[in-house]
């Protein structure tokens, strides 16, 4: 067995859909499983000229590999159903590559009712964190009790550990910052965002070869919490980069890239590889800036910057990617 993951360095939306979909189509897995999460998030995946946006369903499915909802993700069964429709009706074959593990637990109406009632944390509201609490009360409802999800149930420990060769992608929704452990909590969602929760979803620590961690040359957030500084070049930050949820529609507050925070989720989740979405919008804004230990340094161009990032990262070996957003890494 081995096991690659893919993991958000930021507050999420920073493009792991095109990481993931990227790998998918030049590495030879034989399973893509999404490790936490639930409706909450949304890749934004362009597959043969098509936007596909999916919530639960991981992208192995645009290439036929085997796609596994996790247990460590909460799965509202409505909206499951809506995806299969859509990816089905946009000319993609869903048949027999869709699961969900035995113990994945479910999203009720009264939990996305009980989300609905949120006005501190801006949530979005889909039910995942009343979902979780109910998991870890031990009064949650998992997934192989729901009659109409028996056609999708596969049983983790006996798919993973069969004996046979088993080449992992692990998809994470989400991202570092807004860990339910790391990130700035209580602003966080309800799930574990690191690499490590790939590791509850059924496969040992030695099996993880690469963590590719991802980012963008600035930072977005969507949430109650103050992000976004006073100043219109964030809002055109915003427009060009067209940071608006893909789960909500919400806009995306805007901000300059946090380094610290970076940093640290490089060291946490063991990061291999290395890729930042989004360099032409800061190519099109004309500025170049990020933070780092409270200050705010300015470089002359992308190239300055990504020389600095590069530097930043040269001790631990990590491999560097800098990418648009129409370009493939």
């Amino acid at each position: 067995m081995q096991a690659d993951v893919v993991v958000d360095l930021q507050y999420g939306d920073c493009g792991k859909g095109k990481v993931t979909h990227h790998l998918c189509r030049t590495q030879n897995y034989t399973h893509v499983v999404r490790y936490n999460g639930g409706c909450n998030a949304g890749h934004t995946i362009y597959h043969n000229g098509k936007k596909f946006i999916t919530h639960h369903i991981p992208a192995g499915v645009f290439f036929g590999v085997k796609s596994v909802i996790g247990p460590g993700c909460v799965i509202n069964p409505d909206q499951f159903f809506k995806e299969i429709k859509e990816l089905n009706d946009g000319g993609i074959n869903t048949d027999g590559l869709i699961f969900i593990a035995k113990n994945t637990h479910i999203i009720t109406e009264k939990h996305k009712k009980q989300d609905s009632e949120d006005t501190t944390i801006g949530t979005t509201r889909s039910g995942n964190g009343p979902a979780y609490r109910d998991k870890y009360s031990r009064d949650g409802i998992r997934a192989s009790a729901i009659p109409a999800l028996k056609d999708y149930m596969i049983d983790m420990y006996e798919e993973l550990h069969s004996g046979k060769r088993t080449n992992i992608l692990f998809e994470g929704a989400q991202g570092f910052g807004l860990d339910i452990d790391w990130g700035d909590y209580p602003y966080v969602t309800s799930s574990h965002c690191t690499s490590g929760a790939a590791l509850l979803n059924g496969v040992p620590p030695q099996a993880i070869k690469k963590v590719w961690g991802v980012a963008k040359m600035y930072e977005t957030y969507v949430g109650a919490k103050k992000f976004e500084p006073d100043n219109e070049i964030f809002s055109l930050i915003r427009n060009l980069g067209q940071e608006y949820g893909a789960t909500t529609g919400r806009p995306r507050q805007c901000n300059w890239m946090n380094w610290d925070l970076v940093d640290k989720a490089i060291n946490i989740n063991g990061v291999t590889d290395l890729v930042f979405n989004k360099v032409d919008i800061l190519d099109q804004v004309g500025r170049y800036k990020l933070y780092h230990k409270g200050e705010l340094i300015k470089f002359e161009n992308c190239e300055q910057m990504k020389d600095w990032i590069n530097e930043a990262v040269a001790t631990r070996f990590v491999n560097v990617y800098f990418s648009g957003d129409k370009d493939r890494i």
